[in-house]
């Protein structure tokens, strides 16, 4: 059973961090009252800074490349955002189609870029990715420790540590009751003297950075360089568990973690003995599928915040 465990939560962890940061990301804009769709091309544009980034400076930064890699991703994706903050909130367009034009408009500058730079479809493979780890004093802990803590990612302990900071930052600050009285009621929020422009421009822009690191830890812990193909759904599934995970930070996560469990069946099979007759493809479709179900399940229980989707007018009624 040990031996079991072992070959399962790894991967799971692995396959969950991105979409835990992306998923988290899209509750800080959501709960300000803005739907973001472009979760998705905001992984890519993360994706696609991190890669070319890594190949860039692999020479010069060394061991701190991924680590350097991320935070450049982090900040072009943020600013990267601030697009769909512009046409949603200033502009007060349909979010929805503002999410959407956010998508196509990311894989479409990488795409282009990438062939532009590399002259190629796709760009060369990084040589300095994230790699996995024991995490000291914690790997040595008896049976919990080789499970939890030996062969991880610090990236998927980080994307723990993040969900909670980020729920303290929703539910017990300041900032986090203001934002979230914006997603609520934006009308009285104005009233009170909160600038509800201000507050669903920073959310919108916390989305683009934690996208852009979502993006990032993907294509450097997963597919190690940047296509058309990187990010395939990986923006959507995060969506999805921001509504599964009933717009919480701690309940995202949660939904994130299953969906990377999902995903990373196809991987582990060969060592799960209820996995190993299962016909390979229908382990790969099993996350959409899985992603389907618990929506068809949840979505009618969960409620969104009450203005979210609705363009604020200042002054309206």
């Amino acid at each position: 059973m040990i031996d079991i465990l072992q070959s399962i939560i790894p991967p799971a962890l692995f396959f969950s961090a991105p979409l835990i940061f992306t998923a988290l990301g899209g509750v800080f804009s959501e709960r300000s009252g803005v739907v973001n769709i472009g979760l998705e091309g905001l992984m890519v544009m993360g994706a696609f800074v991190g890669i070319v980034f890594n190949l860039t400076f692999a020479d010069v930064f060394g061991s701190w490349t991924p680590w350097l890699s991320v935070l450049a991703a982090m900040i072009v994706s943020g600013v990267f955002s601030i697009v769909h903050a512009i046409a949603s909130v200033s502009f007060r367009a349909d979010q929805v189609v503002s999410g959407v034009a956010i998508n196509f408009l990311a894989l479409g500058i990488g795409v282009f870029l990438t062939k532009q730079w590399y002259d190629k479809g796709q760009t060369d493979m990084v040589t300095r990715p994230f790699y996995t780890t024991n995490i000291p004093i914690l790997s040595d802990i008896p049976v919990i420790g080789s499970i939890f803590f030996k062969g991880v990612y610090l990236t998927s302990y980080i994307a723990i540590i993040v969900a909670i900071i980020a729920w303290y930052i929703l539910y017990k600050t300041p900032f986090g009751l203001r934002l979230r009285a914006v997603g609520e009621h934006p009308m009285a929020a104005d009233t009170n003297g909160i600038n509800v422009y201000k507050m669903r421009y920073i959310a919108v822009i916390i989305s683009g950075v934690l996208g852009g690191l979502g993006g990032s830890v993907f294509a450097l812990t997963i597919t190690l360089n940047f296509s058309h193909s990187t990010i395939v759904g990986q923006g959507f599934m995060a969506l999805a568990a921001v509504i599964f995970g009933k717009w919480h930070p701690l309940g995202a996560m949660g939904a994130a973690l299953f969906f990377g469990f999902a995903q990373s069946l196809s991987v582990i099979s060969t060592g799960v003995p209820l996995l190993k007759d299962v016909p390979q493809v229908y382990l790969l479709i099993a996350p959409y599928v899985l992603t389907i179900l618990a929506l068809a399940g949840f979505i009618g229980r969960a409620e969104a915040p009450k203005a979210n989707g609705e363009p604020y007018i200042k002054g309206s009624r």
